[in-house]
């Protein structure tokens, strides 16, 4: 198998994930690769497709979670932020609630959504506009769509689209109303502000 088959392969989830060890001095070890790589190593990974599992080195305890916390935490401080202020702290304020186990799926789902949505969307536009636009703008959209799909993916790395849980209407219409219910609170804060 070519070089290209193998990453081809390995973005669509079928190779097995890179195990990387995490030591104690902060060093990230990929075994696959037998070398040392970057946080930035491991979110060109997840923009690929690649699955990858990161132990501590010492105890062996999974660390992933952390270490995609620790991307995310990268990837704004570069000037890429991408999460408001008010959502972190909603979501901050979610820890040890009693709606902290229902959180993550009602995240996920939504990143779901909004990622198919987004497909939709891409796809009217594409078919209805497609004649219209001047030949070097098509490569603008599909950079654009590129660059969204990347994004996407931190929030969902791991699940390639045909494993991801089909969202039902309840969940769509579930998500709908946290959005109006969001969107609601927001109008009354600015009233207030204002007032």
């Amino acid at each position: 198998m070519s070089s290209t088959d193998s990453t081809t392969a390995a973005a669509k989830g079928d190779a097995p994930p890179v195990v990387v060890k995490k030591y104690a001095n902060r060093r990230l070890y990929n075994t696959e690769s037998s070398s040392y790589i970057t946080l930035d190593s491991l979110a060109e990974m997840v923009r690929n497709g690649r699955d990858f599992v990161v132990y501590d080195a010492k105890s062996g305890e999974d660390i992933t979670r952390s270490v995609l916390t620790q991307i995310i935490v990268e990837e704004e401080s570069k000037g890429k932020a991408m999460l408001p202020t008010g959502f972190l702290r909603q979501l901050i304020g979610f820890y040890g609630d009693s709606m902290q186990g229902v959180v993550p799926n009602y995240l996920e789902t939504a990143m779901s959504a909004f990622a198919r949505q987004q497909e939709q969307v891409t796809k009217t536009v594409q078919q209805s506009m497609a004649p219209f636009l001047p030949p070097g703008l098509e490569e603008v959209g599909r950079q654009n769509r590129a660059m969204m799909e990347r994004a996407m993916s931190l929030f969902t790395p791991f699940l390639p689209a045909e494993t991801r849980p089909p969202v039902t209407s309840e969940d769509e219409i579930a998500i709908l109303r946290a959005e109006i219910e969001l969107l609601r609170t927001q109008l009354a804060d600015a009233r207030t502000k204002k007032g």
